[in-house]
């Protein structure tokens, strides 16, 4: 499936238009593409935010026609279940029985990861968002993996600027699979050089009621250590750990809980952390630009609500799809990495930049400080410093 503009070459323009049987009359051929999430399941919440800004984003991106060039864009949703099997499954399905030209997803980065060579076996472009295990643009990559999500070291680098410093001691809390495990790894590397010491690491089942236990081996790996010491937690998805283990009190040992952003209903918790410091991705009140003018405003006229941490990525690959598919003038893939390597283009949070290395979207973070009012149902992450694409030097893992 082709389109093209006037103007191009005849072997390109010829792939714009098929013939409908009989009639002689040019009929434009549909855009297929495939959102690939886990739409039930733990993470229901981030996906349905990521399904939402995906659709706001190729509405906004095309002026609301939801079309380019007269080429109607449908989006099929496939349903990971959270489950790597399954999400490797629907993903060729996309690519293979509904001739989807570029797919969207997953949420999970262990369903990310099981995705990334079906991309590679139909030669089609996987757009990750918003999966965030360092190793989707690193160890595990392939040429035909683009990501708007942010990674881990880009969340790592942003929270050790929140947190590192000299006679600071640092304990980790973190999911058991591939989020958990990169997330850690690049803030440990990221806190090299601050003067900041990360002492333990702790990690628990995704599904873990209890954090008893664990709070007991971070308090005790902490509780001698001089200076500052933080508890600095990487959790996606429900039993988020933060307000079970504020209540044990880790201010007894002179421990402070940190973490970065996340969505409104988890920073609920966060209302009794005034003060605390992290790094987040996204917060509505935070970007200062036309485009989350628009989604700000969009969405509460929409749905009542303000966009969420999610909202804000599935919008910027909604917007990266559009203009991709313009600028390459083809939903050929090879067009299509040409077009992207190296693109820029304008989402919520300003300018994200597609590294040519790895496909990997160079993006603005954010450094916040949480101030509470009562009037608001979440703690607030006020900024600090907005740290720029110059700002972060990320590494390129994939060599």
């Amino acid at each position: 499936m082709t389109f093209c503009w006037k103007g191009l070459p005849g072997s390109v323009l010829a792939g714009l238009l098929t013939l409908s049987a009989g009639t002689g009359v040019a009929v434009a051929d549909d855009i297929k593409i495939a959102h690939v999430y886990g739409m039930t399941g733990a993470l229901e919440a981030y996906a349905k935010q990521s399904h939402t800004g995906l659709m706001m984003g190729l509405e906004y991106a095309t002026d609301g026609s939801m079309e380019i060039n007269g080429n109607k864009l449908v989006v099929i949703e496939k349903d990971t279940q959270l489950k790597p099997d399954i999400g490797k499954a629907a993903l060729a399905e996309a690519f293979g029985d509904d001739d989807a030209a570029i797919a969207v997803g997953p949420v999970s980065s262990g369903v990310a990861l099981a995705m990334l060579p079906v991309a590679e076996e139909y030669g089609k472009i996987l757009l990750v968002e918003p999966a965030v295990a360092d190793s989707i643009t690193g160890a595990d990559w392939n040429r035909f993996i683009f990501r708007t999500g942010r990674n881990s070291s880009q969340d790592a680098i942003s929270n050790a600027v929140a947190l590192g410093a000299k006679d600071v001691t640092i304990a980790t809390l973190a999911q058991d699979y591939a989020f958990g495990h990169d997330g850690v790894a690049a803030f440990k590397e990221a806190l090299a050089g601050t003067g900041a010491e990360l002492a333990f690491e702790e990690y628990a089942p995704t599904d873990t009621q209890d954090f008893t236990a664990a709070a007991q081996r971070i308090f005790d790996a902490l509780k001698d250590k001089p200076g500052r010491k933080f508890l600095f937690v990487i959790w996606a998805g429900g039993n988020n750990p933060i307000g079970k283990i504020q209540a044990m009190e880790p201010q007894r040992f002179g421990i402070e809980i940190s973490t970065g952003g996340n969505i409104l209903a988890a920073m609920k918790a966060y209302k009794s952390l005034p003060g605390m410091e992290g790094a987040t991705y996204y917060y509505y009140d935070i970007p200062k630009n036309p485009v989350n003018d628009w989604l700000v405003s969009e969405h509460q006229k929409r749905f009542g609500t303000p966009p969420d941490f999610f909202t804000a990525g599935g919008m910027s690959a909604g917007i990266a799809i559009v203009d991709a598919l313009r600028k390459a003038g083809s939903t050929d893939t090879e067009a299509l990495i040409a077009a992207m390597e190296g693109m820029e283009f304008e989402t919520p949070k300003g300018k994200m930049v597609f590294r040519k290395e790895d496909h990997q979207a160079l993006q603005s973070m954010y450094h916040f400080k949480i101030r509470v009012d009562p009037n608001v149902e979440w703690g607030i992450p006020e900024l600090v410093r907005e740290l720029k694409i110059e700002d972060m030097n990320i590494p390129v893992r994939n060599k």
